[in-house]
């Protein structure tokens, strides 16, 4: 299911709102802007949304993927528990450009978070997004819309011409931030990214 840029800035925002929440549930992939980047998402829970977002990569699976939401309690089924005091550093950086690594839950795929013991997860702050998670009413998969190891796409355009009929691509422009968002440990501290 595909929408070009130029047929999307014409249609409804609650239709493609709609379209949007089908393509997930029906395990589809979706490309949207981001603060930096496209992105490409998919509900984290969908075994067969993951394996065609590797696929779609090519990514290796032992990567992992981050899990973005507007909500910090969409994540808890795929963490473990976590007492408040720690999550403070996390809190503190939320909504915005800081992804952390939190203990996963044995329920956390494996295609999920790849061969680490942790879920990578953001309090998604840029605004064009946070619209898009409000739309769908759940946590997302987010990783940047592109071949694994190539630039990241920055427009729609170029989602369309690489992932084609593949992905709905939604209308938008990426944000202003020259780099992706970071990336923490919550229990050591140490910056990943």
């Amino acid at each position: 299911m595909t929408i070009s840029s130029l047929h999307i800035t014409h249609a409804p925002l609650a239709r493609l709102a709609r379209r949007a929440r089908v393509t997930i549930a029906q395990g589809g992939l979706i490309a949207y802007p981001t603060s930096s980047c496209f992105g490409l998402g998919c509900d984290p829970s969908n075994r067969r949304a993951l394996k065609k977002l590797l696929a779609l990569k090519g990514r290796p699976q032992n990567k992992g993927f981050i899990i973005i939401s507007n909500d910090f309690s969409q994540f808890r089924p795929y963490l473990q528990p976590v007492h408040n005091k720690l999550l403070e550093p996390a809190l503190a950086t939320w909504p915005g450009p800081h992804t952390w690594l939190l203990p996963a839950s044995n329920k956390a795929m494996a295609l999920l978070k790849g061969k680490h013991p942790n879920i990578a997860v953001r309090v998604e702050g840029h605004s064009s997004t946070r619209r898009l998670l409000s739309f769908v009413k759940q946590p997302l998969v987010s990783t940047s819309a592109n071949p694994s190891g190539k630039h990241p796409y920055k427009t729609g355009r170029d989602c369309h011409r690489r992932f084609g009929k593949n992905v709905l691509i939604l209308p938008g422009r990426v944000g202003r931030n020259k780099t992706p968002s970071s990336i923490h440990d919550l229990t050591t501290g140490q910056k990943i990214r």
